[in-house]
């Protein structure tokens, strides 16, 4: 056999073995879904690839059926990584089986769920993240993962499957894998949707567990919706097992979404006259742009109300850009996320707000324009006084002359 024949065979074997976790774009049903297999396979391979030689503390498989026992589990398939249409969003999916077995009398659900979260969720959101920049032409990832839970029912001894399912934005994903505290991974963690067994979850990361009453503060609102991941439809139920992808999934929308000007249009019309209200019940303490109208605006795919005001600061002309963001926020923006929250419901049909400051020195001799891209989920949290400031700038997009920045309150005030 010629040596290059033998080279070309092994590629092949090569590229077979690194797909073994993705399906073909053939199958894929979802034309966009399909385009997009096809587009970036070679990175699903590398994220499959990546997810394979990573060293969990107990099994994991990726697969597209869930609740296997482990000895079927070895002889199922294993391709689970696809594009799929959810609710007129394009998400990259992956479900598999995590074969931890935690015991029920030791703990709760909230910490099965951090731990599936901890051990597996975030290293595949790591992989994912590291090979799509969060201008990708889909919105959001969406991992399901089963693990297992010992209890005693009728005194006997039982094990069951348990499900963990996650929708994060690309934007919060990204946020999730660069945060280096605990802060910074909270605020990006409440911008996701969390399940276990198909119930909505606030996922806790800070030490201990939470009260009673963030978590009543934080759980989402269901949304009744068809009851399944992006694709589920289109694969077969096999004869044990669950299918694809647990029905007992998830039932709210994502919060990342492709904004067209129609849209903006009818967020425009709908809240016209809330947001007229607002506008002359916060004039004294906003100071309202009198040549600028709040308008809703697209941004990082995302709907937010924009509120055009003016900040004046008693500071140093020296004062760097970023110390006047930072007190602009901290004298100005921060008291008037309380009184904006009482203009629109729990449920707003759009996904937050950004204060539009142009921020000046008391003598006049400096100016600069800051954007402050705040979700309504953290500033529900600000408000109720379980998220800092510093959460909800980090939750957010800070914009300062036109450029995406990083803002660190205390570091900018000269607090640290």
């Amino acid at each position: 056999m010629r040596p290059v024949f033998i080279l070309m065979i092994l590629a092949i074997i090569n590229v077979v073995d690194a797909g073994a976790q993705v399906l073909t774009p053939m199958e894929v049903s979802d034309p966009t879904g399909q385009h997009l297999q096809q587009r970036y396979l070679q990175a699903l391979m590398d994220i499959g690839r990546e997810i394979q030689e990573h060293k969990f503390p107990y099994p994991f498989y990726l697969s597209r059926v869930l609740d296997l026992d482990l000895d079927k589990m070895q002889a199922a398939d294993q391709r689970s990584i696809e594009f799929g249409s959810y609710q007129n969003q394009t998400v990259l999916q992956i479900t598999g089986n995590y074969y931890a077995s935690y015991s029920a009398q030791l703990m709760t659900p909230y910490q099965r769920l951090r731990e599936t979260f901890q051990q597996v969720i975030m290293p595949i959101l790591r992989s994912e993240v590291s090979h799509f920049p969060d201008d990708s032409e889909f919105s959001a990832f969406a991992v399901e993962v089963a693990h297992h839970v010992r209890q005693k029912a009728m005194g006997l001894n039982a094990e069951e499957p348990e499900n963990v399912a996650l929708i994060i934005p690309m934007m919060a994903a990204q946020k999730l894998v660069d945060a280096t505290t605990d802060d910074q991974r909270q605020a990006a963690v409440l911008e996701a949707s969390v399940f276990l067994n198909g119930e909505p979850y606030a996922l806790w990361l800070q030490e201990g567990a939470p009260s009673k009453d963030w978590k009543e503060r934080n759980i989402p609102v269901a949304h009744t919706v068809s009851a399944h991941m992006p694709g589920a439809t289109e694969q077969p139920a096999p004869a044990s097992g669950t299918t694809s992808v647990s029905s007992r999934l998830m039932n709210a929308s994502l919060q990342a979404r492709i904004i067209s000007p129609a849209e903006l249009a009818q967020l425009q019309a709908s809240n016209e006259d809330t947001v007229e209200r607002l506008v002359h019940g916060m004039a004294p303490e906003a100071h309202f742009l009198p040549y600028a109208a709040p308008s809703f605006v697209a941004f990082r795919q995302g709907a937010y109300l924009q509120l055009p005001i003016a900040t004046t600061l008693d500071t140093t002309p020296e004062a760097s850009r970023y110390k006047l963001a930072a007190l602009a926020f901290d004298e100005h923006v921060s008291h008037l996320v309380h009184t904006v929250l009482d203009y629109f419901p729990q449920t707003s049909s759009f996904d937050g707000v950004s204060f539009s400051s142009i921020v000046r020195t008391e003598d006049g001799s400096r100016s600069l324009a800051v954007e402050f891209f705040l979700p309504f989920r953290t500033m529900r949290c600000f408000a109720s006084f379980d998220c800092t400031g510093q959460q909800l700038i980090d939750s957010g997009t800070v914009v300062i002359n036109g450029e995406r920045a990083a803002l660190d309150l205390q570091v900018a005030e000269g607090k640290n």
